[in-house]
């Protein structure tokens, strides 16, 4: 099972886009992944047209808002064939201070340890996380061991790079397994020097790591509305093109490193 975070220090660059158009790439190709979304604002839910009774913070307390005891199979939500769901929400603030209330030793770990399938149940568990810093970043960025940072092609995008690099570091003193492995420009207009010049720019520092970019184009702010996901809304589109393109990436980066294992 692979496991992928898809993660960045600032908002508006495309985090849940990106991780669920990835999930759903993967699902149609017959992976089985299992979508986390680690946000209070509940998008991945919204992104994919479903209603979940529970999610993640239900999953790992194994209760309710009022402590009802709750099953983890019973919080994991089917949204697609091959993709299941545990959904955010409001109720991860509580979940937070839930972790805190933990023992030291074990508080960064617990979702590592809660997040194991059955042998061979799925094949990827994505993470879509939140921008900043707290007790959830680091227990999904100690249960990955891939991370794919989305970088919007507009405005200071690489300060918000710099930034995430320092939670990245500090998170491998965790847990040495994690590795930055794709950078995914998005927002991406060639009709601008900006845009071209900054993507230019990250092929220099990250030229093993950049993917191709996904262009900026309305129907990625359309297909929300509808509950779909951009394969879903308009196949043919240029972004759709653009997340296929990823898809295939990282089945052919899997395939790879099962030839060389």
């Amino acid at each position: 099972m692979r496991t992928i975070a898809v993660a960045m220090a600032k908002g508006g660059v495309g985090k849940t886009t990106t991780a669920v158009s990835l999930a759903d790439g993967l699902a149609a190709r017959g992976r089985r992944v299992l979508l986390v979304d680690c946000d209070t604002q509940d998008q991945v839910a919204k992104f994919l047209g479903v209603n979940p009774p529970y999610g993640l913070a239900e999953f790992v307390t194994e209760r309710t808002h009022d402590g009802c005891p709750v099953t983890r199979n019973s919080a994991v939500f089917r949204a697609r064939e091959n993709l299941w769901v545990l959904s955010g929400g409001i109720r991860l603030a509580e979940l937070k201070t839930w972790l805190g209330e933990q023992p030291r030793e074990v508080r960064e770990s617990i979702l590592r340890h809660k997040l194991v399938p059955r042998e061979g149940s799925i094949d990827y568990l994505i993470f879509d996380c939140a921008p900043g810093w707290d007790v959830l970043s680091v227990n999904i960025l100690m249960a990955a061991t891939e991370v794919l940072c989305p970088v919007a092609l507009q405005g200071p995008a690489l300060e918000g790079l710099k930034t995430f690099f320092r939670y990245l570091q500090s998170a491998q003193k965790l847990n040495p397994e994690l590795r930055l492995k794709y950078i995914l420009p998005t927002l991406f207009d060639r009709r601008t020097r900006h845009g071209q010049q900054m993507l230019e720019q990250l092929g220099r520092y990250f030229s093993r790591q950049l993917c191709a970019p996904v262009h900026q184009t309305v129907r990625l702010c359309e297909a929300p509305a509808f509950g779909r996901t951009i394969f879903e809304h308009d196949p043919g589109c240029v972004a759709a093109r653009d997340y296929e393109t990823l898809v295939r990436r990282v089945e052919t980066d899997e395939q790879a490193a099962r030839e060389t294992a």
